[in-house]
């Protein structure tokens, strides 16, 4: 059975996530606290998906994301807020989250998020085509492994999904709603904006000078290109 991680510090809101999962059939893992989660991970290293609070009582979901991430490249995370601003999206984003939702959400929405993180994680293991090379990268679709001159560079879901379109389509303009439509789903119903930031991200680890990008470019008014 899937396996999923709740990290929610308030008892009503995790009983209800957990019931609306249970029904969808996935396992669940509890936790109230930071620690507790980082605890059950290492415990059980075949969850899939977690859904982290970013209000707790120890450290918060932000710090627990970081601490998720040293570890684990592949696992999805969807972070949870009360709070709908701008800023805690972003942190969210480039601390190493998939995907986030703000509070009250609807259940249905949620599993429908969880689905497709599992469905990506599993997209490339029946994959025919190997290695996609451009440049100094290559991608590997099996294993699901970037390289740069030989180098691993580590990615999340998210951004594995993304290199693997852009590899796909060299020198081709991809909107942004191409980009969320292929890696999100075309049933994800967040902002464009989760694009954006991604991109950010994916250009820390690929590009040689991040303020100058120049293998993934920005299409002004559109969205981005990839060339090498």
């Amino acid at each position: 059975m899937k396996k999923v991680l709740i990290l929610e510090d308030e008892v009503s809101i995790r009983s209800f996530v957990v019931i609306n999962l249970n029904r969808a059939g996935y396992e669940v893992l509890e936790a109230g606290t930071g620690m507790e989660a980082l605890e059950k991970l290492k415990e059980h290293p075949d969850v899939g998906v977690a859904i982290l609070d970013i209000m707790l009582p120890d450290i918060d979901g932000f710090e627990v994301c970081r601490n998720i991430r040293a570890t684990d490249k592949k696992i999805g995370i969807i972070m949870l807020t009360a709070r709908s601003q701008e800023m805690d999206k972003v942190t969210g984003l480039m601390t190493g989250a998939d995907d986030y939702m703000t509070k009250p959400f609807s259940p249905a929405e949620l599993t429908a998020r969880i689905d497709a993180l599992y469905r990506r994680i599993g997209s490339d293991t029946q994959s025919d085509s190997v290695e996609l090379t451009q440049g100094p990268f290559v991608l590997n679709t099996r294993n699901r492994t970037l390289d740069k001159e030989g180098k691993r560079i580590k990615l999340t879901q998210v951004e594995y999904a993304i290199m693997k379109l852009f590899m796909q389509n060299p020198g081709r303009a991809l909107s942004r709603e191409d980009i969320l439509t292929t890696v999100w789903g075309r049933d994800y119903d967040g902002e464009l904006k989760i694009v954006d930031v991604n991109i950010r991200r994916l250009r820390i680890k690929i590009e040689d000078d991040t303020a100058n990008p120049v293998y993934i470019t920005t299409v002004w008014g559109f969205g981005y290109k990839w060339g090498v």
